[in-house]
């Protein structure tokens, strides 16, 4: 018998060589993965709606009538009013789906959408896990399935959108203008010119400029690269939107036409500003007026004002050393400003419950004791760069209002409460459920409206400007005297 028993057990030796070599940490954190993507799946399929690729049907349908020698704008999709509504490079750059079935091109969008939103995560993320001396890879295995769940994502993948492509378009301009601040860095004297081109990030521009090509709202952030006088970023911008848009009156000169003479302004296309998913401005007034249409003077007194202010804080955030913040701003302001923005429009949540926790947590290190002189490491906003650090009585309660708001934030877009109160005129008027119901209706719009007030910036946390725009430096060398 002791002699089975240590066969037995000689046999078991390459087993016990083998869990040895294991890392018991990685296995906890692959578990960990795991059950936070099911938790993700779980409030998609709780919190979500039934998608069967609605928008994607339409563009798949409108590439599909144009390659077939038909008029691009004149495609209605069946059963509905609806028609191809981006200007005619983004009918190009869809063309290609005309050749593959729907649903094929539908999960070709959802792929290179969750990839484009892990990539943007992963540049994001690592100036703060590098901070904290998190796992970058852990971090992000936890964030991508965590920003998948909430309204703006899951309704992007649902519905065959393209807001998260648009979104890492702009976002390749974020790190392009870090890599320029920081003159390359990264480039060796081994590189080659495209290598050094890329990490140069003289191309800052392009991505901005390419996606105002393809939805024309994120021509903001060329507005805002003016203000804050990054003049390279905003003539690369311009001068990309200028050359896509001649070479696509030289491929579809018709079709280009048509859009800017006629398309552009036929504003019933998109559909009523009424609607419960338009979360912006002009959706709250319509619904609050318990009308079809948005009180135009209305809407444009207040638009112009949060237009103003988005831009100034935006404006604030960059000259602080925060562009990431200043970005996220400018994308909020967007959302709110435009005639039209669906819940899946709303993709810049994202950066801004990823700001306002590390607000949390760098207020928090901040208060553990007293510190040298150092600004970067103190509060948020205007206010961050105070000179010698305060005491803090109350030091586990540090960072709480910046933490509560990131959650309360990811849960409203997690929930998005919009839909149990969703109403549409003339059937039913949008105080059928009383104050609350139009609470919940606009709630989503008036959480982007008070982040565009009250969103706050990181003095120094992502320096992205020139040296010779470096009010940031001179305010620091003050500090220091």
């Amino acid at each position: 018998m002791p002699a089975t028993v240590e066969r037995r057990l000689g046999r078991l030796a390459p087993v016990r060589r083998f869990a040895r070599g294991i890392d018991r940490r990685a296995v906890v954190r692959i578990g960990v993965v795991a059950v936070v993507c099911y938790a993700a799946w779980l409030a998609i399929a709780t919190f979500g709606r039934p998608y069967n690729f609605f928008d994607m049907k339409i563009y798949h349908g409108a590439v599909v009538w144009w390659a077939g020698g038909h008029e691009l704008y004149e495609f209605i999709a069946p059963r509905t009013t609806l028609g191809f509504t981006y200007p005619p490079f983004a009918g190009l750059v869809m063309l290609p789906m005309a050749s593959i079935p729907l649903g094929l091109a539908g999960w070709v969008n959802i792929v290179a959408s969750v990839a484009t939103i892990a990539i943007v995560l992963a540049a994001l993320l690592k100036p703060i896990t590098d901070r904290l001396g998190w796992s970058l890879w852990f971090t992000l295995g936890i964030a991508v399935p965590m920003a998948v769940a909430i309204e703006p994502a899951r309704e992007t993948l649902g519905y065959g959108q393209v807001n998260l492509l648009l979104f890492g378009l702009v976002m390749a301009d974020l790190v392009a203008l870090r890599w320029r601040a920081r003159r390359g860095s990264r480039i060796t004297a081994a590189d080659g010119p495209l290598r050094r081109l890329f990490f140069s990030g003289a191309w800052a521009g392009v991505g901005i400029g390419l996606a105002t090509s393809i939805k024309l709202t994120p021509a903001l952030f060329v507005v805002y690269l003016l203000i804050t006088r990054q003049w390279r970023a905003a003539m690369t911008a311009v001068g990309t939107g200028i050359a896509v848009t001649v070479g696509t009156f030289a491929i579809a000169g018709r079709e280009s036409t048509t859009y800017f003479m006629s398309v552009l302004w036929q504003t019933e296309r998109v559909g009523a500003a009424d609607m419960t998913p338009n979360q912006s401005l002009a959706g709250v007034l319509a619904r609050l007026y318990d009308s079809i249409e948005t009180p135009t003077l209305l809407w444009l007194a207040f638009a112009m004002l949060l237009l103003a202010v988005g831009l100034s804080r935006a404006s604030h955030s960059h000259a602080d050393g925060d562009e990431l913040t200043a970005f996220t701003l400018v994308g909020l302001t967007t959302n709110v400003i435009s005639p039209i923005s669906w819940s899946h429009h709303l993709v810049w949540v994202i950066p801004a419950i990823l700001i306002l926790a590390d607000a949390a947590s760098r207020r928090r290190s901040a208060s553990r004791g007293p510190g040298p002189r150092n600004p970067l490491a103190a509060g948020s906003g205007p206010a961050g760069i105070t000179g010698l650090r305060a005491p803090i009585w109350f030091p586990t309660l540090t960072g709480l209002r910046h933490g509560g708001a990131a959650v309360g934030l990811y849960l409203l877009f997690l929930i998005s409460p919009i839909w149990p109160y969703e109403h549409q005129l003339p059937e039913v008027s949008h105080y059928q459920d009383g104050f609350f119901g139009a609470l919940m209706e606009n709630s989503l719009a008036l959480a982007v409206i008070l982040l565009v007030a009250a969103l706050p910036w990181r003095p120094g946390a992502e320096p992205a400007f020139y040296p010779e725009h470096g009010r940031l430096d001179r305010r620091l060398a003050a500090s220091q005297r």
